[in-house]
């Protein structure tokens, strides 16, 4: 019998309990990071220092009449900028490619992930090949999904954007103030619209879809047709799923977002008196120096990422097997290897009666004689 989403809370933690600490191994966890992260699999608030601005200081300078929070931006030299222009290039050449690397990692691991927390066992090398090809799928889909939102979106906004600039309503906003007000209004309720279909698309991709895939051996377009033949007859609970997931995503959230702010500071704020005591030295920005910069930069970010996937390995456990129990109560073929029989029950019935005995055999004639 299905059960509902709030029912699925406890078994999920019960299972989180088991794979991490009965008993607790080390190399499981970091691999399970790695796994978490690469999936995407990450429930961490984020962290803002916008908060954090240095006072400047109120008296204007001589050569600025202006406060230096009002003063003008400096100018910049186009030699300077002809000097950055081939690294600019460079850097979001790499940004691409990188970008489309993790989307096809994020892909396979999707289900190295899903492989991992249903059989709690985590083994990355074994997955990557038997997941690979189904990642490919993945992929595909993520992006179709992505031409897809773009597609919507520039239809919805780009359009009446158009008819707005037709109609003259830029050019003489004044006269237009009310329906602009109103445009901006409409947009801003299509944009909002548009992000929570795309959002819930996303959750029931990778909490249902990627099962089916990987059990039923089917592309995304059969996935999703069978998806959808699970959800068509109880849309309700599902609707109740994503609600409390959104929910439990909060609640994780705010505890490893408290608890990420340890690697944080363990690592930025040496980076940053780093960085600080190269200024006090006399080094400028050159190529040279922004490209040591970017580098070191970035293998601190990794480090950085992956110590707060190390410690968000409960919720990256924990929510995959929420949506494993929820599912696996409709859909038999993940039950099965989710609750799997015990031996006594693997053993066949007895069909029939026992055989009968054999009749006795007839007495042995007397002897003549």
């Amino acid at each position: 019998m299905p059960v509902s989403a709030v029912d699925c809370v406890q078994p999920a933690i019960q299972h989180t309990r088991e794979q991490l600490f009965r008993p607790f191994r080390f190399a499981q966890w970091a691999r399970l990071a790695l796994v978490g992260f690469l999936a995407a699999e990450l429930h961490t608030s984020g962290c803002n220092f916008n908060g954090f601005n240095f006072p400047a200081s109120s008296h204007p300078r001589r050569d600025n009449p202006l406060p230096s929070t009002l003063a003008p931006f400096p100018h910049i030299d186009p030699a300077r900028i002809a000097e950055f222009a081939a690294l600019i290039v460079v850097a979001a050449i790499v940004v691409v490619v990188l970008f489309f690397i993790f989307l096809y990692l994020n892909s396979v691991f999707r289900f190295i992930l899903f492989d991992s927390v249903l059989k709690k066992r985590c083994a990355i090398g074994e997955g990557w090949s038997r997941w690979h090809r189904a990642g490919r799928r993945y992929f595909l889909w993520q992006i179709v999904l992505m031409i897809a939102q773009g597609l919507v979106m520039g239809v919805l906004i780009g359009v009446p954007l158009a008819f707005a600039a037709i109609l003259g309503w830029f050019s003489n906003a004044r006269e237009h103030l009310a329906r602009t007000l109103l445009g901006i209004v409409f947009l801003v309720g299509v944009f909002a619209l548009c992000l929570l279909v795309a959002v819930i698309v996303q959750i029931l991709a990778k909490d249902f879809l990627v099962p089916i895939m990987a059990l039923e051996d089917v592309d995304f377009a059969d996935g999703w047709s069978r998806l959808t033949a699970l959800i068509r007859p109880e849309p309700g609970r599902y609707l109740v799923y994503l609600l409390l997931k959104f929910v439990l995503a909060i609640a994780a959230a705010i505890i490893f977002g408290i608890l990420t702010l340890i690697p944080i500071l363990a690592l930025v704020v040496p980076a940053a008196l780093a960085v600080f005591a190269g200024y006090k030295a006399g080094l400028g920005w050159n190529v040279t120096t922004v490209s040591i910069a970017v580098v070191f930069g970035s293998i601190l970010f990794a480090v950085l990422l992956y110590a707060v996937a190390l410690i968000s390995v409960p919720a990256t456990v924990f929510f995959p097997a929420y949506s494993i129990y929820f599912l696996a109560s409709r859909y038999p073929k993940l039950d099965a290897l989710l609750n799997p029989p015990s031996p006594a029950q693997e053993l066949p019935p007895a069909v029939g009666p026992p055989p009968p005995e054999p009749p006795p055999l007839p007495p042995s004639p007397a002897p003549i004689g």
